[in-house]
């Protein structure tokens, strides 16, 4: 089996591909097979304990470019994108990137003799507090869409994509919605929901962080290994069992900054929270507050995926992650 990871090098993508090279991968509901190349394509090159497995493939360059590189392939897994506080900041650099981008891919597996698995990441972006309407409240399987963000409003265009190109039958596509992923390791990015890990990485790691929204702000987060359960389980189920060509919400934790501080205090033992600073930034305040923070995920549940049972656990595993001496 031959798979395909645009974003591959990125945060979520490194997990991926780590998970995709360490067992055998169930695609559309067939029994697993062992994957003989996993095709990494981003703007940098993977870590270099991935390039060295001898099953990788390293594409680095413009999505174009490594996607028309890397030849047919069983599955796609289209996690390429710019964030959503870059794609706010600079309009066309989020329609480059996450609208042609995605259509890109989609043409290059229309292009292929067998339509390939295509899983492609969404976000819970694509909902929003509409001005006239007023808030969202409990998001189902059901509920209408409404981006109040022009990142939002590119991922939602890319789910419709996906899904006409699967009525077509171009691709075997699925759409997955993803929450904020926290604890994210490593530096802040552009992303408006940066400061969701940053407060609890920051203060391990002994620094200040910043959060700029109210303390009792609901969200909706997702840990990074349930997350990856997600994206996996799009490709693995067969097309019957996945059902709709509506993207599918992934499991949430609703939560609030303010808990979370209490949370890493509670695992680590120590005032840890003492270095977070409370400010007020209207800017990113009006983007996460536009979001919904609780779901019920139906469809994801009888998957049989779930999110964390806490906070607390979200917490504790990435104290366990970064105990790991990272490879090299």
């Amino acid at each position: 089996m031959k798979v395909l990871v645009t974003g591959g090098a990125g945060f979520l993508g490194d997990l991926l591909v780590r998970r995709l090279l360490a067992s055998p991968l169930e695609l559309d509901g067939r029994p697993a097979e062992e994957i003989h190349e996993v095709v990494v394509a981003d703007l940098v090159a993977p870590r270099d304990d991935v390039v060295r497995d001898r099953r990788v493939r390293a594409l680095a360059g413009e999505l174009a470019d490594t996607v028309a590189a890397a030849g047919d392939v069983d599955a796609v897994f289209h996690l390429a994108g710019v964030v959503s506080g870059a794609a706010e900041a600079d309009f066309d650099l989020g329609m480059r990137t996450n609208l042609d981008g995605t259509r890109r891919v989609l043409e290059a597996a229309r292009a292929q003799a067998e339509p390939p698995v295509l899983v492609f990441t969404s976000s819970l972006a694509v909902f929003g507090a509409d001005p006239a309407i007023g808030p969202v409240g409990v998001v189902t399987d059901d509920t209408l869409p409404r981006p109040q963000s022009s990142y939002g409003v590119q991922k939602f265009i890319g789910e419709q994509l996906v899904a006409d190109f699967t009525r077509k039958g171009f691709v075997r596509g699925r759409s997955v919605r993803l929450m904020t992923v926290s604890v994210r390791p490593g530096a802040p990015n552009a992303a408006a929901s940066s400061f969701l890990s940053g407060i609890i990485r920051e203060p391990i790691a002994g620094t200040r962080a910043e959060c700029p929204v109210a303390p009792d702000t609901p969200v909706a987060v997702s840990s990074p290994r349930r997350t990856v359960d997600g994206i996996v389980a799009a490709a693995s189920v067969s097309t019957t069992r996945w059902g709709s060509r509506t993207a599918m919400n992934l499991p949430a934790l609703t939560t609030t900054p303010r808990a979370m501080a209490f949370a890493l205090d509670r695992v680590t033992g120590e005032p840890l929270s003492d270095l977070i600073d409370w400010t007020d930034d209207g800017a990113i305040g009006a983007i996460v507050g536009s979001w919904p923070a609780e779901f019920v995920t139906t469809r994801a549940s009888a998957l049989g995926l779930a999110p964390e049972a806490s906070y607390d656990d979200i917490v504790r595993a990435y104290l366990a992650d970064r105990q790991t001496p990272a490879p090299h």
